[in-house]
C-alpha cells in the first residue's frame, strides 16, 4: 500500500487498498453538486473570489471534469485568490483511467451544460438561519440514496463518491458540531488559513435558532435539516445502502466526507456502523492532511470515539513542487487543497499502480491547457 494511512486498522486499511486496487478502473464515480447560501456569507470560501462566482463553481467543475481542460466550456472556471480548481486534477484521472463519471446535481446554485442527473432541489440555505432544508427534503435525499447505493452495490463495481460545494466545509463543521463533535478549528477549507472564527460564529448562530445549543446531540435528520446542504445527505444515504454489500467505497474529499461518514454512522443502527466502518473510507490530498491550520487526523479521532468506529482514511501522494505551473504551484502554498474528489481521484490512480510524479505531470500538462 503506498498511501499514506491517517486513520483506521493497519490490517483492514491493506484489505480495503487490495479489493479497490484490483478494481480500479472498473471504479464508478459520482460527482455530486449542490449548494448552500453559507457560501455567500463575505470571508467564508474561496471556491470563486466573490459570492456572485461562487454560484458558478459546481456547473463550471462539473463541466470541465465532463469535458477537459482544452475543450470549450459553457461556464467559465470562476477566479480564485490563487491556484486552479482542483476539478483539473479530477478530470485527469478520470480520462486516463478511463472512468466515466455520473454528475448528478443534488441541489446546486446553477445546473452544469453537461449531460446530468438533476434532481430538482434546491440549494440550502445559510447554515446560521437554523433552517437549513426542509426535513421533508432532507428525508427524500437519505432515502433516494440508499437505495442508490444498494443498486451500485448489487453491480459489484466499487464505488466513488465526490462531491461540490461551495460552503460545505463549514456546513460540515455544523453537522458535526450537531452530532456532537468538538470539531471546531479542525475543519479545512478552501482559504489559504481557514476562517475559523468566522466558521464557529456561523454554527453557533445555527445551533441556537435550531434549539441545538444545548450540548446534546440530536437526531442526526434532524441535525442535517437544520445545518447540512444537500449533498450530505445524499452521500450519506448512499454510504449506508453501499455497506451491507461490503464492496469498498471510497468518499473522496476531506471535512466535508468526515462529516457524511460521521452522519452515516449516526444514522445508523449500531450493529451496522461495524460494516461502514470496514467498507467506507475517506481519502484527501496531502494538502489537506498536512496543514497546519487544521487536523482532519485529530477530526478522525473524534469521530472514531463518538460512535466507537474507527474510519479508514487516507492521504494521497501527489505533490506539485516540480510542477511548471505557478497555478498548481499554488496548491503547495496552501491555496485550493482539495475538491471534485480531487485527492480520492488520485489515490485511485495510486491503487492503479501509477505514481503520484506521473499524475504531477499530466496535471502541468493539462494546466497548460486552461485559458
Amino acid at each position: 500500500m503506498t498511501l499514506r494511512r491517517l486513520s483506521g486498522d493497519p490490517l483492514q486499511a491493506q484489505r480495503w487498498c487490495d479489493q479497490l486496487a484490483a478494481q480500479a478502473a472498473n471504479t464508478r464515480v459520482l460527482l455530486l453538486l449542490a449548494g448552500t447560501a453559507t457560501a455567500a456569507v463575505p470571508g467564508i470560501s474561496a471556491a470563486g473570489a466573490t459570492p456572485e462566482s461562487r454560484r458558478l463553481t459546481a456547473a463550471a467543475d462539473a463541466e470541465l471534469l465532463v469535458l477537459g481542460a482544452g475543450h470549450p466550456r459553457p461556464h467559465a472556471l470562476p477566479p480564485l485568490p490563487a491556484g486552479v480548481s482542483p476539478a483539473l486534477i479530477a478530470r485527469v484521472v478520470v480520462e486516463q483511467l478511463g472512468l466515466e463519471p455520473l454528475v448528478v446535481d443534488a441541489g446546486a446554485a446553477v445546473a452544469p451544460a453537461v449531460p446530468h442527473l438533476r434532481l430538482g432541489l434546491p440549494p440550502a440555505r445559510c447554515l446560521s438561519s437554523g433552517a437549513a432544508m426542509p426535513p421533508a427534503q432532507v428525508e427524500r435525499l437519505l432515502a433516494l440514496g440508499r437505495r442508490w447505493g444498494q443498486q451500485l452495490a448489487r453491480q459489484g463495481r466499487p464505488l466513488l463518491v465526490a462531491e461540490c460545494v461551495p460552503g460545505g466545509t463549514s456546513t460540515a463543521q455544523a453537522v458535526l458540531q450537531g452530532l456532537g463533535v468538538a470539531a471546531a478549528g479542525l475543519v479545512s477549507g478552501s482559504l489559504r488559513e481557514p476562517a475559523h472564527h468566522l466558521k464557529r460564529r456561523l454554527v453557533q448562530q445555527g445551533l441556537a435558532a435550531a434549539g441545538l445549543d444545548s450540548g446534546a446531540p440530536a437526531p442526526a435528520a434532524a441535525v442535517l435539516a437544520a445545518l447540512g446542504d444537500p449533498m450530505q445527505a445524499l452521500a450519506a444515504g448512499l454510504v449506508q445502502g453501499a455497506a451491507a454489500l461490503e464492496l469498498p467505497l471510497l468518499l473522496a474529499g476531506g471535512s466535508q466526507m468526515a462529516a457524511v461518514l460521521a452522519l452515516a454512522l449516526a444514522l445508523s443502527p449500531a450493529a451496522e456502523r461495524p460494516r461502514i466502518a470496514a467498507g467506507a473510507a475517506l481519502a484527501t490530498t496531502a494538502w489537506v492532511a498536512a496543514e497546519p491550520s487544521s487536523d482532519l487526523a485529530l477530526l478522525l479521532q473524534r469521530i472514531a470515539a463518538r460512535w466507537q468506529q474507527e474510519p479508514l482514511a487516507f492521504a494521497a501522494g501527489l505533490r506539485f513542487s516540480s510542477c511548471r505551473s505557478p497555478r498548481l504551484q499554488a496548491f503547495e502554498q496552501g491555496y485550493v487543497k482539495e475538491g471534485v474528489g480531487a485527492g480520492g481521484l488520485a489515490a485511485l490512480w495510486e491503487l492503479s499502480g501509477r505514481t503520484p510524479e506521473a499524475l504531477a505531470a499530466a496535471c502541468d500538462q493539462a494546466c497548460s491547457l486552461l485559458p
